[in-house]
């Protein structure tokens, strides 16, 4: 990857082209490239980010000694925000410390691959594509799912059963330009499926005396009767909660596919991704006040999900407090959470208590904690309430330009995940992979 400020007309180049808005696309016409070297858009920081998301070498090139300086400088910018940058050229060649010629750029060994947003994103779409798992969407009459469906089988990422009314599901798409034809379309009020639904879910509540008949107007609510077709083994996965409330989407999982063995507590985590860091943090959209047992299964289920998706997990217990530096019932409770977690998962590296800062800064933490295997390494937080967690996840996402992906539900039988109401359709496609990817381990 070779920051241009020349003349680019050298055989081993392939150009990416040099205005792209997107940098997804940019990624993925720079992974494509087969070729050793690559002209970048000129935009320094832009390829500087390319470089590391694709593993590639960043290099400055320059016409001659002239901008020797210019060089100097924008390496001293880059490398202080955090990028490396290999050497540069000039395309007259003047002599010094990191200057080199095209031919040793191009024998430079590709570097391990820096994640970020658009590289999570790429590489969990191609993971859930190789699954290949059917997810049901209840919501179909929410434009947003359909724009979701359409770039999904687009894509060929997952099998879709949408739900509504399948006449106006079909108009709606096609006002809109949508080609949803690859997706079964079904109408949750009627059909063959119903009767036989309902007649499951009473016999699956009998002990609360529900009727069939009762039964079979629970059913033609779109949340339960597609929580029922994960159930019946008709779908792998569901994803609603664009339209509805989250107690709307999970409440009939409760009822239906009910808690995984050794799992008393259903919770969530977010995938936090920002460049060169992938954090989980849980629990920030389930349970308010988690018990020190319900925080000690939140990090094991917690730190299992992350392992799902890349991450090597490092559990912090966060509090007020680290170690036995503070006092309180709220510190005591995630002390005992910790001990619990650790006595149940010897082979898992949880510690706490921990304060954010010393749980991802080694220096800090090690200060705080010495000796300890997470403190300043941590990639799996644990949040003592919903309250803490859910403020802290918003404010990473909204100040640190974070991809958030989730909520992700952990602790159910098979899986099911919740949209936020305002959420986009990017973040509906996330959730799609993300359940996919669940299911291939259920």
């Amino acid at each position: 990857m070779l920051e241009a400020t020349g003349d680019s007309s050298h055989d081993l180049f392939s150009t990416v082209d040099p205005v792209t808005v997107d940098f997804s696309d940019s990624l993925d016409a720079a992974l494509k490239a087969e070729v050793p070297l690559l002209v970048s858009s000129g935009a320094p920081v832009n390829d500087a980010r390319l470089a590391d998301a694709t593993g590639a070498n960043l290099i400055l090139v320059g016409n001659n000694e002239d901008d020797l300086e210019h060089i100097l400088i924008l390496n001293d910018r880059l490398e202080r925000m955090g990028y490396s940058v290999a050497g540069y050229i000039l395309l007259e060649p003047a002599g010094g410390e990191f200057e080199m010629t095209f031919d040793q750029a191009a024998q430079l060994e590709r570097r391990e691959q820096k994640i970020g947003p658009e590289l999570f994103e790429r590489n969990l779409i191609d993971k859930a594509r190789a699954q290949q798992a059917h997810i049901v969407l209840p919501e179909g009459d929410d434009d947003r799912i359909l724009e979701a469906a359409h770039l999904l089988l687009e894509d060929e990422v997952c099998k879709l059963t949408i739900l509504g009314d399948p006449e106006a599901i079909k108009a709606r798409a096609e006002e809109l330009g949508l080609d949803i034809s690859g997706a079964g379309v079904e109408d949750p009020t009627a059909g063959d499926r119903l009767e036989q639904f309902a007649e499951d879910f009473a016999e699956l509540r009998k002990h609360k005396g529900t009727t069939v008949d009762e039964a079979r107007e629970t059913m033609k609510d779109i949340s339960y009767y597609a929580t029922m077709m994960v159930h019946q083994g008709l779908a792998d996965g569901m994803v609603s909660g664009a339209a509805h409330t989250t107690g709307h989407t999970i409440k009939p999982s409760f009822q239906i596919i009910k808690t995984a063995p050794g799992s008393s507590v259903v919770s969530s985590i977010f995938l936090m991704v920002m460049d060169g860091v992938l954090w989980a943090f849980g629990d920030c959209a389930v349970n308010p006040d988690p018990t020190p047992e319900q925080l000690a299964e939140i990090a094991a289920v917690s730190a299992q999900t992350a392992q799902q998706f890349g991450i090597e997990p490092k559990v912090a217990m966060l509090s007020y407090s680290t170690g036995t530096s503070g006092a309180g019932e709220d510190v005591e409770a995630v002390a005992k959470a910790t001990q619990i977690a650790k006595d149940n998962n010897p082979d898992l590296a949880v510690d706490g208590p921990l304060q954010f800062d010393a749980a991802v800064v080694e220096t800090v933490g090690q200060k705080k904690m010495p000796g300890s295997d997470v403190a300043g390494k941590a990639t799996v937080f644990v949040f003592p309430d919903l309250n803490t967690g859910n403020i802290t996840y918003k404010a990473v996402q909204r100040t640190a330009d974070a991809l958030a992906v989730g909520p992700i539900l952990q602790g159910l039988n098979k899986p099911v995940n919740d949209l936020s109401r305002g959420a986009t359709v990017p973040d509906i496609v996330n959730t799609v992979a993300i359940t996919a990817i669940q299911a291939s381990t259920n």
